[in-house]
């Protein structure tokens, strides 16, 4: 809003306006300010007409204090007229000298006319005498309401009438807030406790017409008609102080309902004097607006009134704060030694407050350094914001804030506590109060840091941005940023894109935003927050690209990262990851092996990767590596469909045999044992079954003393068995092709070695051989190529019913099988079997049963 109109709607059009106005338009006053309409009155007896305006020169709101000298002349006494006007003369040349942040801020000095003085004042709200008239009648009218429910129509009118008195007219509606009452009188001791100290002065009118409540909610002391000076060596002693007198005007005397009572019994006064008075303007507070004493310039009520003042302070403290109502009762106590003094005041538990230490220093602030005021915007304040009402946001905070944004020493600092507001203010509050502001701060210059938090905070001013706005003011900020020598500066532009992305067009970010990603990456290849930004950032876009974009610039710039370290690398894993997921991305099976594994496999050996990462990196690889495994095999076995069927299967037959041997056709399947021992050698080692080991190394070449003794030297008479760990197992058993009119056989075509009782419990494997005897004639029945053992040897072993097993006793155990058979260790016992099923033996070896299965047309014998 232009500063000319700032205040026309103050301009009012009634009759008594206009003559007022004419009336300050003769003040010179006028030359310097705009004068507004009339919104408080302050001073002894409400004189001073406060009016809102700002200066002329630079647009500066303040408030004009005006005073009319036709009010005095109803003293009919010029003199007095005269005294009344010096009074108020002196008293705003008082407060130019007494400059304190607690005292009314004169901006220009008084200017008489004929007819009226002037001054003009930081802004005004209304006087604490305007705010409490308030409350006191808001009081009555709430005490009168039940009295008057009874009543209708025109008699319950004129009762109210009669019972309820009118609302002054200076009377301002406010309603305080605890803490705003706690820092008020923090506000008002600290000036006392610099007029006392350093002014050396009593001030004698400590009244709510005598205090200020400025726009920002701050209290200001003014009023300084009366003061007193003081004995500068000796603070409390009392010094002469006139009493109130009715010969005298009451325009030109304290307000007598808040004076001291040893200034109106003895005459005399000091420093205690002025904390009677501000435990009373408490009181009064507390008490609905209503003073404890109401004389009504009446001296004898005042000391009637006075008597009781004790009992009234005790029916009123229970409405103080409990930390407070001590001092409050010291304070209007009629002993002035009773009193704390302002120093003391100060450090009571009430006033220790965080919010309130806050605000405090707000209004100092611009008397501190630049690095006082950095401190407190970044630390002290942001650590207080959550304490202060948001009333106080808008009313205190703000119009401080909104002061030092032209500082740019301090901008970075104050802009920490505007982004907070920003952040907590409704669309509403931020279009009406601070969007002006911000528009000035994005477009006018600003120090690295400044523009660093601005960016890094971008989204949330988008937020609460217009779309228009948006577009105007805060984009092409932006992009500017991008063209910025400082590394900052372009890394907070990288992460802003990341954060309001959504709200650029997608044109803008294929061809501006993408360009100015990768040249701030490119210069910066070597820094790990900017890389980090980057990927980030390209993550995000990746979805606002198309595929020709994403194939080339994408994948060129993950290439291009060097940085081993485990953020930068899980996120670029995850950028991998997101394109094979999708496949709307086109990264391809090729692109992934000859482009991507290279770059991701060495990071397997990475140091710098804790467990989960290095899963999450194996994971990645395997299912890129399952992608490129699944594709392949059905490119394979489309090329291989194209072979005749049995050409296709009759390699891999051969390729799982264990001899893949060839050999020579025969029509009858036959068993054949290399080199096996007759039964001679049998009869002999049943003969010498009484030494331990003779049986087993006699029988295969090797000495009783041998080492290997307690293992069947197997290997002469059957070349092809395996040994397997710690057992001895049954000879490998060759099986002859079958002829070509043998059922079940297969021309051309081997079988594979088969080994029966080498497997352990296990291990079972499934078989197609048929262990059934024979079923007459003298050849065995072939459907199935079972083999059958023709040689002698092993039908006397069939004849002999007897069953050997070949396996041996745990490794080292210093005996076999066969030689615990000879030494009676193992127990012989037969087990019937249901059916066709060949019988069952069992064999007790050293306690533990084996069961031993024999086929009787084979006379083989297999151990489980």
């Amino acid at each position: 809003m232009p500063a000319s109109t700032m205040f026309s709607k103050f301009k009012s059009t009634n009759t008594a306006s206009t003559s007022l106005q004419n009336v300050t338009d003769a003040n010179p006053i006028s030359q310097y300010f705009e004068i507004g309409k009339q919104v408080a009155c302050a001073g002894p007896e409400l004189v001073w007409r406060i009016h809102d305006g700002y200066r002329k020169s630079d647009g500066r709101e303040c408030s004009i204090f005006v005073f009319e000298k036709k009010i005095a002349e109803k003293l009919h006494k010029p003199r007095r007229k005269e005294t009344v006007t010096e009074l108020l003369k002196n008293s705003v040349k008082t407060m130019e000298r007494f400059r304190h942040p607690k005292i009314l801020q004169v901006m220009h000095t008084v200017e008489e006319s004929t007819d009226t003085l002037a001054f003009a004042a930081e802004p005004i709200f209304a006087s604490l005498s305007n705010i409490l008239a308030f409350h006191e009648s808001k009081t009555y009218e709430n005490l009168a309401m039940p009295a008057n429910s009874g009543g209708t129509g025109a008699q319950s009118n004129q009762q109210q009438n009669s019972s309820v008195p009118q609302r002054p007219a200076h009377a301002k509606e406010y309603n305080f807030l605890d803490i705003e009452l706690k820092y008020g009188f923090l506000q008002l001791v600290e000036a006392l406790s610099y007029l006392h100290y350093s002014g050396h002065v009593i001030h004698r009118n400590v009244c709510p017409s005598s205090i200020l409540v400025t726009k920002r909610g701050t209290w200001k002391l003014a009023g300084l008609e009366f003061i007193e000076r003081m004995n500068e060596t000796d603070v409390n002693e009392l010094v002469p102080c006139p009493p109130w007198s009715n010969r005298v005007s009451k325009m030109a005397q304290p307000n007598l309902d808040f004076m001291a009572p040893e200034t109106q019994l003895t005459s005399k006064g000091s420093l205690l004097s002025d904390m009677f008075s501000l435990g009373l303007v408490i009181c009064a507070v507390f008490n609905s607006g209503r003073p404890l004493i109401q004389a009504g310039n009446i001296v004898s009520n005042y000391m009637k009134q006075l008597e009781t003042l004790e009992e009234s302070v005790q029916k009123m403290l229970p409405r103080v704060p409990v930390p407070l109502q001590e001092a409050t009762s010291r304070l209007v106590n009629r002993d002035p030694t009773a009193r704390p003094t302002a120093q003391l005041l100060q450090l009571i538990k009430y006033f220790i407050d965080p919010a309130v230490n806050a605000l405090k220093f707000l209004d100092v602030v611009n008397m501190k350094d630049t690095s006082q005021k950095s401190h407190f915007y970044k630390n002290t304040l942001m650590e207080a914001m959550p304490l202060i009402p948001r009333k106080l946001w808008w009313q205190n905070v703000w119009p401080m804030l909104q002061a030092e944004i032209s500082n740019g020493e301090v901008l970075a600092a104050v802009l920490q506590p505007v982004i907070t507001l920003i952040q907590e203010a409704s669309p509403s509050e931020y279009e009406s109060i601070m969007a002006p502001t911000m528009k000035v701060i994005l477009s006018s210059p600003k120090s690295i840091q400044a523009t660093v938090t601005l960016l890094e905070n971008l989204h949330l001013i988008i937020e609460k941005t217009a779309p228009g706005d948006v577009t105007t003011d805060i984009i092409p900020m932006l992009f500017f940023s991008f063209e910025s020598s400082t590394i900052q500066v372009q890394s907070a532009a990288v992460v802003a894109v990341t954060n309001v992305f959504d709200n650029i067009e997608d044109v803008s970010i294929k061809r501006m935003v993408i360009p100015k990603v990768k040249s701030v990456f490119e210069k910066n290849l070597a820094d790990p927050k900017i890389v980090q930004n980057v990927l980030i950032c390209i993550e995000r876009l990746m979805d606002k690209l198309e595929r020709a974009q994403v194939m080339e610039e994408v994948l060129q710039l993950l290439g291009d990262v060097r940085i081993p370290e485990p953020d930068i690398v899980m996120r670029t894993v995850h950028i991998y990851h997101k394109m094979v997921v999708d496949k709307s991305y086109g990264l391809t099976v090729e692109t992934m092996a000859t482009h991507v594994l290279p770059l991701l496999i060495p990071h397997t050996v990475n140091p710098g990767l804790n467990l989960e990462q290095y899963c999450m990196l194996v994971e990645v690889l395997q299912e890129m590596l399952e992608q490129i495994d699944r594709q392949q095999r059905n490119k394979l076995r489309l090329d291989n469909l194209s072979i005749p069927s049995p050409e296709r299967h009759r390699p891999l037959r051969h390729q799982f045999s264990s001899d893949n041997m060839n050999a020579p056709p025969f029509n009858i399947p036959n068993l054949r044992i290399d080199q096996r021992k007759t039964s001679s050698a049998e009869d002999m080692a049943r003969k010498n079954s009484g030494g331990s080991g003779m049986l087993g190394g006699w029988w295969f070449g090797c000495s009783p003393s041998s080492p290997d003794s307690n293992f069947l030297r197997v290997a002469n008479a059957f070349p092809n068995r395996r040994l397997s760990d710690n057992t001895l197992m049954t000879p490998k058993i060759r099986i002859a092709p079958s002829c070509a009119s043998s059922p079940g056989g297969t021309p051309g075509s081997g079988l594979p070695t088969r080994r029966h009782s080498s497997i352990g419990p296990q291990e079972r494997r499934g078989s197609t051989i048929n262990l059934s005897p024979p079923t007459g004639g003298s050849m065995p029945n072939t459907s199935s190529s079972v083999p059958f053992l023709l040689s002698s040897s092993m039908q006397s072993i069939r004849s002999r019913r007897t069953s050997t097993v070949l396996s041996s006793g745990p490794l080292g155990s210093g005996s076999g099988l066969l030689q615990q058979l000879g030494t009676g260790m193992v127990r012989q016992i037969t087990t019937s079997v249901s059916g066709n099923a060949s019988p069952v033996q069992h064999l007790m070896v050293n306690g533990q049963r084996t069961y031993v299965r024999k086929c009787p047309s084979l006379n083989i014998t297999f151990s489980q």
